[in-house]
């Protein structure tokens, strides 16, 4: 096994090459995401029992409602993010005829196929620096924008969150070097 920087392994032979990306792993981004996200849950869960617990005025009923919906969206978002710092993964196997991609979170998680052969135009997507996209992506609790991507029947497919630009450029030679030579065995 071979590494791009501290996030990226891969393994190459004759007919597949497999990589897979970790997400960053700042221990004290854990440790404050873990926290926010329990406290979080702590005040749904109060509120939740509040309700049921207490008479309250249709108003407040409303005003919990509105709040729980707001709880939920960000509880979802937060705990996706966080589960994914702890366990989240990347993996891209190319073989002789398939680029298949996987972000998964311990095993879960659906693997798409692509054919090599209907695959065009492999780039890095770059960010504009000091953009609000920039900034927003290097958020601990953004799991992150891809910075690789193609063209596959008329759909943009990207992939490699929160890659940097120097390890992106390193994967990007490997996948397109790789492709290339799939491409070549098919014709």
């Amino acid at each position: 096994m071979k590494w791009i920087g501290e996030r990226i392994s891969f393994v190459e032979d004759q007919t597949k090459l497999t990589v897979v990306i970790y997400p960053e792993s700042g221990g004290w981004v854990k440790s404050v995401m873990g926290a926010w996200f329990a406290m979080w849950m702590m005040i749904g869960i109060s509120l939740t029992i509040y309700y049921f617990t207490t008479p309250l005025e249709q108003n407040l009923k409303i005003a919990l409602y509105v709040f729980m919906a707001f709880w939920a969206y960000y509880a979802v978002r937060v705990g996706r993010s966080f589960f994914w710092i702890l366990w989240g993964k990347e993996l891209i196997k190319i073989d002789e005829a398939k680029f298949i991609h996987k972000r998964s979170v311990k095993s879960y998680g659906k693997a798409r196929h692509y054919l090599i052969g209907n695959i065009s135009k492999i780039r890095m997507y770059e960010l504009k620096e000091g953009s609000f996209q920039s900034i927003w992506e290097a958020s601990p609790w953004v799991k992150g924008g891809e910075r690789l991507e193609f063209d596959y029947l008329g759909k943009v497919v990207r992939f490699g969150r929160k890659v940097s630009e120097k390890d992106g450029k390193i994967l990007f030679k490997l996948l397109a070097k790789r492709m290339e030579k799939n491409v070549r065995k098919m014709n």
